[in-house]
């Protein structure tokens, strides 16, 4: 019988990738980079996400306080072989260490325009008109009679 098929990362995934940010974030936070772009930049690590075989780590990052986050991502990419053999030794149960990747977390950017959308007068309207509707119909759905 084949074994399923699914394309939800497994828990070893999860928890690895978890174990993964962490450390990328801790060896960060200690400042072990010597890079001024990186050293002068708060870098957060929002997600890793590892490949099924648990080789490669794809790090989400976003830098906070800059609009241009590419020349970060650049200089992350850079020191990525660097950055490996810092987290090794905070993740030692593993046979092979993953190969860091990062780009850019453009998460947030969605959270921020759905934001924007809900908070549209368009939107607000349309909630308001929903509201009163739902005061003026009785218990089977029809209107009541006062």
């Amino acid at each position: 019988m084949p074994k399923p098929t699914s394309s939800a990362p497994s828990q070893r995934m999860l928890r690895v990738g978890e174990q993964v940010r962490a450390a990328i974030t801790q060896v960060l936070q200690r400042g072990d980079v010597r890079d001024p772009l990186i050293e002068n930049t708060v870098i957060s690590v929002s997600e890793v996400r590892m490949s099924p075989d648990l080789k490669i780590a794809t790090a989400y990052v976003t830098p906070l306080g800059q609009t241009d986050h590419s020349a970060t991502i650049a200089a992350l990419n850079k020191h990525a072989r660097y950055l490996r053999g810092r987290i090794s030794p905070l993740i030692r149960q593993m046979k092979y260490m993953p190969e860091l990747r990062f780009r850019d977390d453009t998460s947030f950017d969605n959270y921020s325009k759905i934001d924007a959308l809900l908070r549209s007068p368009e939107v607000a309207r349309d909630l308001d008109n929903n509201d009163d509707d739902d005061g003026d119909r009785g218990p089977d759905g029809g209107a009541e009679n006062s």
